[in-house]
């Protein structure tokens, strides 16, 4: 059985420790859908200048406008069949902070050549980032962003780097505790590191023929532009 990571990593997905074999195999072919529950043991923003944009993308759950510590939070992976007949991943957290949740929405496809991910985000996914999946040798997994494109209507335009930022994705699984830990660091080459967090959580696994897709886990508006 395959998946869209398993495809775009070639044999390197086979390097990736057993836990994350089995948490990146979620797609159609396999059946399962996967949910994480841990805390966020850290939330961090940049500076000043970087508010606003945090405020403004939060409106369609694009990142997440608070820092905190300590954060109890979920992620949602589960496979479905797009409007455009593409097998899509979803990767929807959760952030349980103070006042009321927040959440930091992306579906995830297969590139058409096949050797990438193409992160889709947010409720409109007006943002798309081509990701670069590769396997540490501690069996961890690294994920860096490449291209970011924004879509609305006949607009198709590459996002500077002046004003977009560079995402990368630590995830590992700790056999000690048997939880995996995740890392995530967002850059801007002019400004700085912009956004963050850092924390671990235990993983169960469902069939998706049984439980479907919750309603809400879709995003509002699907972009066909790969």
């Amino acid at each position: 059985m395959t998946s869209i990571f398993r495809t775009a990593m070639g044999p390197d997905f086979d390097r990736l420790h057993p836990e994350l074999r089995r948490r990146f195999s979620v797609g159609l072919a396999g059946g399962e859908a996967c949910t994480g529950r841990g805390v966020m043991t850290r939330i961090w923003h940049g500076g000043a200048l970087v508010k606003p944009f945090l405020a403004l993308g939060t409106t369609r759950n694009i990142l997440v406008p608070r820092a905190g510590r300590d954060v109890p939070f979920t992620i949602e992976n589960v496979p479905y069949t797009d409007t455009f007949g593409r097998e899509t991943v979803s990767f929807v957290r959760t952030f349980m902070l103070p006042g009321r949740p927040r959440r930091f929405d992306a579906q995830m496809v297969l590139s058409p050549k096949g050797d990438r991910v193409l992160d889709y985000l947010g409720t409109h996914q007006h943002l798309a980032s081509e990701l670069h999946l590769s396997a540490e040798p501690d069996g961890s997994l690294l994920v860096r962003s490449g291209e970011h494109r924004f879509r609305e209507g006949p607009v198709d335009v590459r996002v500077p780097r002046l004003i977009g930022a560079a995402a990368e994705v630590r995830e590992s699984f700790d056999e000690t505790t048997g939880r995996f830990r995740i890392r995530v660091r967002v850059v801007n080459d002019r400004f700085g590191p912009l956004f963050g967090y850092e924390g671990s959580f235990t993983a169960t696994y469902t069939d998706i023929r049984a439980c479907g897709v919750r309603p809400g886990l879709r995003p509002v508006r699907e972009e066909s532009r790969a």
